[in-house]
């Protein structure tokens, strides 16, 4: 008797404990909202259980039922943004209130260590912190910017949830959160003037197809190969790992008095392809948001051409997995550094023409030749925000891209470049136009002479009588001069494949 009255106490407990509603990390308090959408809540429950959600911003309550799985999910209007917080009571058989929720712009903010850097310092790592860090730190007290950061994690399968929580931007939490999307955002709320809320989920050292889907990867035939180089990784590392073990059997059965110093393989969680997708991407699928900013590529350049490639079919990946049409897309062009080549910066700017409703931030003018984590972040968000503020918030007389590559015309020794985002005409920093190749049939290129002539270029040297290709800051570390009006810098680029 005794004991089936302990198995009904468990037998209950448990029961109760399944019951319980359980939220994603990402829904709770101090979170925000996208403004004037659907937006999505879910959580999980016991099977078949009505849950009662009563919104702060509305009379009516809504009710869901879970799945048999215990899954629910149920897409909300929201308002227009402003400062005011709202609650979120979920009834079922437990209560949850959230509270602080404000409803504003919400953006996803993902790439790689440069995106990852954090505004503040931390002794003895990469981490230095962005230029005037301290300052920085002090000013940044905005309570209506809230922030997110998506724990590093891996997984071989898609996750539900992640770990992190929402905080208000202030000195204390800014330390350690991404820079360019801090700046990022900071300036958007302060053009906006309404809540932005920043998802940070970005790992340092990582390539585009750890943050791609399996089924992306192994649907191209061109990225099989990355696969099969994971797999050679794989037997490599597992090869290892069983010598290790037999060596450390062999020692130990051998019973030595002094003991070899064997050294355990280790792998390194994030270097393997989907499983940051997996694990810091599929999880916040579900959270509605406005767009992406993205900075990655150092990872890639080593396969540039394949970048051209893997780099769209991510984005478009993305896009079909939230479902909410061609979102925003922008992204930093990485600065010059001199373990990069001009192919990865090249792969990027084509991928401008590849992905619908993007932007690209051309940084060649805040690189650093020996740290490849150059500290000027403020100018990198602000670059991304001019992006956002004329495409997606629509300021149409802002102009948010330096010179870009259009076509040229060969006048006899001469070639004419033509360019885009250059109605106010070019500036250049210094005399002479820098950076500038030109070369003829034999594919030889010589530096050249480049004059601004309008909105164009006019470049030739004598070495070079019947021009057919030029080439600009087309190097690792090139430090070219050459801007529009408005002060952007004009891209690398090249108008030959040679």
């Amino acid at each position: 008797m005794k004991n089936l009255l302990l198995f009904l106490i468990f037998f209950n407990a448990s029961f109760s404990i399944k019951a319980q509603v359980k939220l994603p990390a990402l829904v709770s308090d101090n979170m925000v909202l996208q403004q004037n959408a659907k937006v999505n809540l879910w959580g999980w429950a016991s099977p078949n259980e009505k849950i009662n959600i009563q919104l702060g911003w509305q009379n009516n309550s809504i009710e869901v039922v879970t799945n048999s799985a215990g899954d629910w999910k149920v897409a909300v209007d929201t308002p227009q943004g402003s400062e005011k917080g709202y609650s979120i009571t979920i009834n079922a058989s437990n209560k949850i209130v959230l509270n602080n929720v404000l409803i504003g712009e919400v953006w996803i903010c993902s790439g790689q260590s440069n995106m990852y850097f954090p505004v503040g310092k931390e002794e003895g790592t990469w981490k230095t912190g962005v230029k005037n860090y301290e300052e920085e730190i002090v000013k940044a007290n905005y309570p209506h910017i809230r922030l997110f950061t998506v724990l590093t994690n891996a997984s071989p399968k898609p996750l539900d949830d992640v770990t992190g929580r929402w905080a208000a931007c202030s000195p204390e939490t800014i330390k350690t959160f991404s820079a360019v999307a801090y700046f990022y955002g900071r300036d958007l709320y302060q053009k906006l003037k309404i809540p932005i809320g920043l998802i940070s989920t970005s790992w340092g050292g990582t390539k585009a197809e750890a943050w791609t889907s399996q089924t992306v990867l192994e649907e191209n035939p061109d990225f099989l190969t990355i696969l099969e180089e994971d797999a050679k990784n794989e037997k490599t590392y597992q090869e290892k790992l069983e010598a290790y073990y037999l060596n450390l059997k062999n020692e130990q059965l051998a019973n030595k008095s002094s003991k070899t110093e064997l050294k355990k393989p280790k792998k390194e969680a994030n270097k393997t392809s989907y499983v940051l997708y997996n694990a810091m991407l599929h999880p916040l699928i579900n959270y509605t948001m406005k767009g992406v900013i993205w900075y990655q590529g150092e990872s890639n350049s080593g396969k540039a051409k394949l970048y051209q490639t893997l780099f769209p079919a991510m984005v478009k990946n993305w896009r079909d997995d939230w479902k909410q049409g061609d979102f925003p897309f922008y992204y930093v062009q990485i600065t010059p550094h001199k373990g990069q080549t001009p192919e990865i910066r090249e792969s990027q700017l084509l991928s401008l023409k590849k992905i619908a409703n993007s932007g690209m931030a051309v940084t060649t003018d805040v690189g650093d030749t020996n740290n490849i984590h150059p500290i000027d972040k403020q100018t990198v968000g602000h670059r991304l925000s001019l992006i956002a503020l004329a495409k997606t918030y629509k300021e149409d007389k802002l102009v948010y891209s330096g010179p870009i590559y259009n076509h040229l015309k060969i006048k006899k020794d001469k070639i004419q470049l033509f360019f885009d985002y250059t109605d106010s005409g070019f500036r250049k920093t210094t005399e002479n136009l820098k950076e500038f190749e030109i070369a003829g049939e034999d594919k030889i290129f010589y530096p050249a002479v480049a004059k601004i002539d309008g909105k164009t270029i006019v470049v030739s040297s004598e070495k070079v009588k019947n021009p057919v290709a030029v080439r600009f800051a087309w190097k690792a570390v090139p430090e070219p001069n050459l801007f529009n009006a408005e002060n952007l810098p004009a891209s690398p680029f090249r108008t030959d494949n040679w």
